[in-house]
């Protein structure tokens, strides 16, 4: 094991782009030991550099949440690096195809369920484990929700399920973390400017709950990292157990 670094530790999944990399590049900038992990090598390694050259520290460890045996590695990589984890940011996650449910295809379904639910799991058992078994022992685990864990979008019952799904399973880490100071929570992201989302603001937009389409406002993605980073700042004595943090005129509240 190498010397412990002096800062906490957050592991970041799913840190090569879009809110994980947004989220990645926050933590450092506030002070944590970053790990970040994903399965596109070049951008963890390109995130890592830029870390350092701000004077930060970071690691890269390419992985996929989906594996089982990929994530231990993963997290015998950390402990064997890092010596404890404070934090994970259980953020990897993918989308399908937005179509009526009986023309999506059964391996669309199983890749969202492989990815945000088994891989959501495989990832918080393992910290489980490593914050139970640390000395000093416990530690944060924060999913990526989103706001389809509570409302959906037209067309979207492989992506809305896997979010319910999570916020159970967040639910379910708060309470069985107790004993251990585990403390688990979940942030729920509404339009936040990213690659992905970018095709919200412009052209057609996306389908609406009325069928018809629209473009959708959009907020800066730095406010979700800075809302991250405020969760993983947290003393493990205090949580925010969930958060909505949404572009604010965006379709959500309201009737669709």
């Amino acid at each position: 094991m190498s010397s412990l670094p002096a800062q906490k530790v957050a592991l970041v999944t799913g840190a090569g782009s879009g809110i994980g990399l947004a989220v990645a590049r926050q933590l450092a900038k506030d002070g944590f030991f970053v790990v970040a992990t994903g399965r596109r090598t070049e951008l963890l390694d390109a995130l890592v550099a830029e870390v350092q050259a701000a004077g930060g520290k970071a690691l890269a460890v390419t992985s996929d949440v989906r594996d089982p045996a990929s994530v231990d590695a993963l997290f015998q990589t950390v402990e064997k690096e890092c010596g404890r984890l404070d934090v994970l940011f259980n953020n990897a996650g993918i989308g399908a195809p937005a179509v009526p449910m009986d023309e999506l295809p059964v391996e669309k379904w199983l890749d969202v369920v492989n990815t945000n639910i088994t891989g959501v799991f495989l990832c918080a058992r393992a910290a489980f484990g490593l914050m139970r078994r640390q000395s000093p022992q416990g530690g944060r685990i924060i999913n990526n929700g989103s706001i389809s864990a509570h409302t959906p979008r037209p067309y979207s019952s492989p992506y809305t399920a896997s979010k319910h799904a999570v916020l159970g399973l967040t639910k379910c880490l708060a309470l069985d973390g107790r004993p251990f100071n585990i403390v688990g929570c979940q942030i729920d992201i509404g339009n936040a400017l990213t690659d992905l989302a970018a095709r919200m603001g412009k052209g057609e937009g996306v389908r609406q709950a009325n069928g018809t389409m629209s473009t959708e406002p959009l907020m800066d993605v730095k406010h979700v990292a800075e809302a991250v980073s405020y969760m993983a700042g947290l003393p493990l004595s205090a949580n925010v157990l969930n958060m909505t943090v949404m572009a604010s005129n965006m379709p959500f509240a309201g009737r669709g």
